[in-house]
């Protein structure tokens, strides 16, 4: 949620941050919604105030034996149009929430612009691709004789899911058992265990409803199960009044996330890039203000260090303003060589979100010196996508002849096995 302040302050720097979007201008609908509202507050007390009057003036009257009949009768209509005004400033209220909730996040002034992902800037190349004397495989081929089976998980749920087995899934395990320890051990986050169903509030807090409700599952009971544990990790401190001595926080959680795709039809059909559900490393650091940008710095290190563990070859890719998500207001992408595409694919994007979702939720600071609260900045990064890190190993420690070496940073976590065999 944007600060109505600095829309009703800079209205014009509102709408040209929009215009970097490719979204239209909208401060002049937000202020006259803003400026309906404020001025049935003040018709309101400007009522309540006569209303005061009259009832005391009712007791005086009385007092002296005097008619208060008139008085009496001004007061009842003042009633009447109080609680006509009250319900008008209720709707005029909504209306302008229900508005402001669906703006996004404004971007940082050194996002680049763009409309597309064709606008993404490239920052820097980490580590070569390997070189193979044999036509590199896609995951999809490689995995079928090491455990991976799309069939079988058709048959129960449909497309987009996969049943992993044998020491495929004792890997999918040992990853992300191994993101976690390097995380909580090296990197300062405390693992945290998560609800994976949460109410409409929290997915509001943080940015995925209203405008994002087809992109996730809802149960029958009104749970939605999370796209992200970025959504529970972050609601951690909705509502809360932290001391500034307690920042940053910073939590991880490895859970199951579901995404419905609504948007990506057709993407990644194939494969286990585009799951309903899938095993994700999740980071989200609660910063101060002031250092939220160095937080966002160090987050993304901490997840490229995974994958330098890994010895995977990575770019990072920072986001254009066409391309970025709703609540944040710098994304960087972290790509991943997938030989067997024969391209870069994302396996993390940490962004910060400012206060966009501090306000959504009310999480606040103490600062040490001076008076009054300050909202918290939030943000958050995969440590990693579980599934893809997978895939990236897959294919760039294949074999000729279909076996996979196994990361060494990894062995200790698969019982000191060194290939998947067929």
């Amino acid at each position: 949620m944007l600060d109505l302040k600095w829309i009703r302050d800079e209205p014009a720097a509102f709408d040209a941050a929009l215009a970097r979007r490719g979204l239209p201008a909208q401060s002049a609908g937000v202020l006259e919604l803003d400026k309906k509202r404020r001025a049935t507050q003040t018709e309101a007390q400007q009522l309540q105030q006569r209303r005061n009057e009259a009832s005391k003036q009712i007791g005086q009257a009385k007092a002296k034996g005097g008619d208060a009949a008139a008085l009496m009768a001004e007061v009842a209509e003042i009633k009447d149009k109080l609680q006509a005004l009250e319900e008008e400033e209720r709707k005029l209220g909504e209306a302008l929430e229900a508005l402001l909730a669906g703006i996004p996040n404004v971007p940082a002034a050194d996002v680049p612009e763009g409309r597309d992902e064709t606008g993404n800037v490239v920052l820097r190349n980490v580590g070569a691709p390997p070189e193979f004397d044999f036509k590199p495989l896609e995951h999809i081929d490689l995995g079928a004789p090491l455990g991976m089976d799309f069939e079988r998980a058709a048959k129960m749920s449909g497309a987009r899911f996969v049943v992993l087995s044998g020491a495929l899934a004792r890997m999918e395990r040992a990853l992300a058992a191994f993101m976690l320890d390097i995380h909580t051990e090296e990197f300062d986050y405390r693992e945290t265990y998560v609800p994976q169903l949460v109410r409409s509030q929290a997915a509001f807090n943080t940015g995925q409803l209203p405008k994002f409700a087809e992109d996730l599952f809802r149960t029958t009971n009104d749970y939605w199960l999370i796209p992200t544990a970025e959504l529970p990790l972050t609601n951690l401190v909705a509502g809360e009044i932290l001391e500034e001595s307690a920042l940053p926080l910073r939590f991880t959680a490895y859970t199951s996330c579901f995404r419905s795709e609504a948007g990506a039809a057709g993407k990644d059909t194939r494969g286990m890039v585009r799951q309903h559900q899938f095993g994700k490393v999740e980071l989200v650091s609660i910063a101060h203000p002031d250092h939220s940008g160095d937080e966002h710095e160090r987050m993304t290190a901490c997840a490229e260090e995974i994958l330098r563990r890994l010895g995977l070859a990575y770019r990072v890719v920072v986001l254009c303003t066409g391309d970025m998500g709703f609540a944040a207001q710098k994304t960087y992408d972290i790509e991943v060589w997938l030989p067997g595409q024969n391209t870069y694919r994302e396996i993390s994007s940490c962004s910060n979100c400012g206060d966009f979702q501090a306000r959504r939720m009310a999480a606040r600071f103490r600062p040490k010196e001076g008076k009054g609260m300050r909202f918290v900045h939030t943000l958050n990064g995969s440590g990693l996508a579980v599934g893809r890190t997978l895939i990236a190993v897959l294919e760039n420690y294949q074999r000729e002849d279909g076996s996979v070496e196994v990361p060494p940073a990894l062995r200790p976590y698969m019982g000191g096995l060194e290939a998947l065999v067929p």
